[in-house]
């Protein structure tokens, strides 16, 4: 499979790489999920190794001798072999034991699920982590070029006489604000883009972005408790601890069968054999067959049956407040992210009307300086809003995409299916 994924991804465009396409890529080289992956067939053995404890065993085994009287010349080879079959007949240690590894199947299968839904919020968190820092340098460079504009503008009306060299000084100030938040910004860029390198294992292509004015759904439900409830029943991390709980009242019935007795079918054909010389009535061949039960019943241990059961009875105590501590902490989870999609989508409104008033401010501040009644640092104050106003209204658009991510994580819902949905909100980069 991962071969399968790790060539597709080198067919893909190289000038564009969408959501999905980061995704794919990340199946193929993120070391967190490969090793996850592994940790999965490695897991999936448990059962094998249980209901071995239930299925006959057979060995074969032997000796052989040399024996020999120097006084008399006597000598002898004596040979043994034997083929035996044991079959548990009464062992319940055993089958809980089988019990136990068909719930570490399903433990394994739940861990993977987790690494599963880590992985696709991992991959979605640093690509909208370069998207943003894509923009927060953008909006920068924007901001550059209208400051410059300004500072023209400001030395012009300077060298004519219709203003100070205090505006032409604050456009200045601006100015070289503006350059040292640009390298800053180039900074959080690169670290961005290595963080998404190392889960796709090579340099990003230029990203697939937001449609311009993307709409945003609510949640749905829209009702909080429906997701907390789904979080406390579907929620992998859940799902773990309800099988370690089962699991630990299986260890409980698998240590107190110490106590009880133990009955095996048991079959054998063996073969001995003597050869000597120079009695040639010593060498002799024999087959022998025999079957027949093995039982054994234990009497005392040392205390430690005893010990092992009162151990068992603390770690199922143990397992049972972990599941309270997953259920409480998924159900805490899914309500910070609902709360985080619905407070994203009033900022995103907010943030979108705030750009419409910046943008008329920004008019109003320019037509103002243009007939003196404003001055430089009101345009300067004003384009400072609107590009703040831009930056925060994408932020916020990121973080809501990524609560609506977290809170199906959380309620244990998450799938690829989900990537798509937002994968269509995407457009190709313009280069």
């Amino acid at each position: 499979m991962a071969l399968a994924i790790a060539s597709t991804a080198f067919v893909l465009p190289v000038h564009a790489l969408d959501l999905m396409q980061t995704y794919q890529e990340a199946l193929a080289h993120d070391a967190i999920y490969t090793s996850a992956r592994y940790s999965l067939e490695a897991g999936r053995e448990a059962s094998v190794q249980g209901r071995a404890g239930l299925l006959p065993r057979i060995g074969f085994g032997g000796t052989y001798n040399r024996a020999n009287d120097e006084s008399s010349g006597w000598s002898a080879t004596l040979k043994n072999y034997s083929l035996q079959l044991t079959q548990p007949l009464f062992r319940p240690a055993n089958w809980e034991q089988y019990e136990q590894s068909k719930l570490s199947v399903a433990g394994s299968d739940a861990q993977f699920a987790q690494a599963q839904q880590d992985l696709m919020l991992r991959v979605s968190q640093a690509y909208f982590d370069v998207l943003s820092a894509q923009d927060a340098l953008a909006f920068l460079k924007a901001q550059e070029g209208a400051i410059s504009e300004q500072l023209a503008s400001a030395k012009r009306n300077f060298d004519v006489g219709t203003a100070t060299i205090t505006d032409t000084n604050e456009a200045q100030a601006s100015y070289d604000l503006v350059i040292a938040q640009q390298i800053a910004a180039a900074n959080n860029l690169e670290v961005a883009r290595s963080t998404l390198q190392k889960i796709i294992g090579r340099a990003p292509a230029p990203l697939s972005t937001l449609r311009a004015g993307v709409k945003l759904n609510a949640p749905e439900p829209p009702q909080i408790s429906a997701w907390e409830n789904s979080a406390e029943q579907q929620n992998p991390s859940v799902v773990a601890q309800q099988i370690a709980l089962e699991s630990a009242k299986h260890e409980i019935k698998r240590v107190r069968a110490g106590h009880l007795p133990t009955l095996d079918l048991v079959a054998g054909r063996g073969l001995n054999s003597t050869k000597g010389t120079p009695i040639f009535y010593e060498n002799i061949s024999q087959w022998s067959n025999s079957i027949g039960v093995q039982w054994n019943i234990p009497l005392y241990s040392g205390g430690s049956v005893n010990s092992e059961v009162r151990q068992a009875v603390s770690l199922e105590d143990k397992a049972r407040s972990d599941l309270d501590n997953a259920q409480q902490t998924a159900a805490l989870n899914a309500r910070q992210a609902f709360l985080g999609v619905n407070s994203g989508l009033a900022q995103v409104k907010a943030y979108e009307t705030a750009e419409v008033s910046s943008l008329s401010s920004l008019d109003a501040n320019k037509l103002g300086y243009q007939v003196g009644v404003r001055i430089n640092i009101d345009v300067l104050n004003a384009q400072q809003q609107l590009f703040s106003t831009r930056q925060n209204l994408a932020k916020a658009r990121y973080d809501t995409l990524m609560s609506g991510l977290k809170l199906k994580a959380a309620a244990g819902t998450l799938k690829e299916e989900d990537l798509q949905l937002v994968n269509l909100l995407l457009v190709p980069a313009v280069n």
